[in-house]
């Protein structure tokens, strides 16, 4: 078992917690020390798969997929940065752990040899229960091109974690992600590539759902994906400075 994996495990129970895993991947450690990972990318299968440089992994591989049993695991679309064909299989070979997946992963889980029926296909609208964690699926748009994909609203300890998913900016879907209570941390792309929101326009989602803390993702880990956290970080600063940012390095905890 690696440090990564000693740190999640040994994190004192009656905390609520946020890890990250690198690109979009996080990993949710309740009060009682149950677990939900969202969009793990452990291996280097999207360099392998796409066959060009501009997909070669740049940050260190942090965790293993055998390294944890979790309690839940959430794969918002079927890209393999989000749904890693070389890592999801052997998370789920045990009989514990379940898998909520967008209805456009279903062919990707099935190919995977994922048979184990430790799996629900999801859509916008759907609520889930999954031991300590109520999950809320939500509408995000990835794009033309992209596959469909869901947005996640997370419950845990009363706290509510909004994971946008990979998404454009829709102002206009502000108020289905508020209609259930207000948001205490917001996770969102700023790479701007690929559907996805830039720095600028993750600012004008913050400032319309108004989060207590927002974390950026989806930079770092590939060189054509761009995102530049700090100029995120200065663009919120300068214009709505009373927000709370946290940038997450991999590998990093938060207590929430």
């Amino acid at each position: 078992m690696n440090d990564f994996a000693t740190k999640i495990l040994t994190a004192p129970l009656g905390k609520t917690y946020i890890f990250s895993v690198g690109q979009a991947g996080y990993i949710l450690k309740s009060k009682s020390g149950q677990l939900l990972a969202i969009d793990l990318y452990l291996s280097e299968c999207v360099e392998r798969l796409e066959g060009h440089i501009g997909f070669k992994r740049l940050l260190p591989k942090i965790l293993n997929p055998f390294d944890l049993i979790f309690d839940c695991v959430i794969a918002t679309h079927p890209h393999w940065d989000h749904y890693d064909v070389d890592s999801i299989p052997q998370i789920m070979s045990n009989t514990k752990t379940h898998m909520f997946a967008s209805m456009e992963c279903e062919k990707l889980v099935k190919k995977s040899g994922i048979t184990n029926s430790n799996v629900d296909y999801v859509k916008p609208g759907d609520c889930k229960l999954c031991g300590d964690f109520s999950i809320e699926f939500v509408n995000c748009d990835h794009g033309e091109g992209a596959p469909d994909a869901v947005g996640v609203i997370i419950t845990v300890d009363n706290k509510r974690i909004y994971e946008t998913g990979d998404t454009c900016l829709r102002l206009d879907r502000v108020g289905e992600i508020l209609k259930n209570g207000n948001i205490d941390v917001m996770i969102a792309p700023i790479n701007g590539a690929y559907g996805n929101l830039n720095e600028q326009e993750c600012v004008e989602l913050c400032k319309a759902v108004n989060p207590k803390i927002t974390i950026p993702c989806h930079y770092g880990m590939f060189a054509s994906h761009g995102g530049n956290p700090g100029k995120f970080f200065e663009l919120i600063k300068k214009q709505c400075p009373q927000k709370d940012l946290i940038i997450m390095a991999m590998g990093e905890m938060i207590e929430i």
